[in-house]
């Protein structure tokens, strides 16, 4: 029987598991998610932040640095001791150390590579063969206007952004055949803690709002939409497939 517009974006009943969930678009996401009826795993650095995000919501935090050897398989551990396996993962953690190409260093470029593009593959696999026997799962990653363009002193963000978006396809053409769609979204400039230093110019902000065709800069809940359709079965049929939600930036 076919689904209704409303279940099709339905999460109720599903796990989603959230990285980068004490701020910024991750937060965001994860408060989305429960507000749909998913229960949530979120994952940060800093558990009291995560402990906030998740406040009335069901769910659990794990406060782990991810970029840290073996993080994902002692997160996965963490995780299967004593809850059930997500069938949503959203990769949003990130860095950007905005340094000019002369200037980062070895540990940086390290740093920065392996927490925006290593791990959300690492993650990923973790859970793989739990959404394989499911038949289900989806798996949304985070691409950036940087996959696509370079941007002043963002070479190592830039390199690991553009990176995603062929994982993205790669990690679809592995599992899609299992049921589980991989997607990504690449944000346009919305106003968290990572672009805090742009916005704290109203400048810079007005340049990056006229730049776009719509002429504003993003809200967060511009993000609502996009998300709950690819973490849905409203996407049964898209997979490897990076969605645009900058207001028309990279359109111009």
């Amino acid at each position: 029987m076919p689904k209704t517009a409303t279940s099709l974006f339905d999460v109720a009943g599903k796990t989603a598991l959230i990285t980068g969930g004490g701020s910024g678009l991750g937060q965001f996401m994860a408060t989305a998610l429960a507000e749909a009826g998913a229960s949530i795993y979120l994952v940060g650095r800093r558990e009291d932040r995560l402990r906030d995000t998740l406040a009335d919501h069901h769910g659990a935090v794990f406060a782990v640095d991810l970029a840290a050897a073996e993080a994902t398989s002692r997160l996965h551990d963490m995780i299967m001791s004593d809850h059930q396996a997500p069938d949503i993962i959203v990769n949003a953690a990130g860095i950007n150390p905005r340094q000019p190409a002369d200037e980062i260093s070895e540990s940086a470029w390290h740093y920065t590579v392996n927490l925006n593009l290593n791990v959300p593959f690492l993650l990923a696999q973790k859970f793989v063969p739990y959404m394989r026997r499911a038949g289900w799962g989806r798996i949304i990653n985070i691409a950036s206007l940087q996959s696509t363009r370079a941007f002043e002193n963002g070479i190592a963000y830039g390199a690991a952004k553009g990176g995603i978006l062929q994982l993205t396809r790669a990690m679809a053409e592995a599992w899609s055949r299992d049921g589980i769609m991989v997607n990504a979204i690449a944000p346009g400039f919305f106003p968290t803690e990572l672009t805090a230093p742009l916005f704290a110019d109203a400048a810079i902000a007005g340049r990056l709002a006229a730049a776009t065709a719509i002429g504003r800069n993003g809200a967060l809940e511009d993000m609502r939409g996009p998300l709950l359709f690819l973490a849905s079965d409203a996407s049964g049929y898209v997979t490897g497939q990076t969605i645009g939600v900058d207001g028309g930036f990279t359109a111009k």
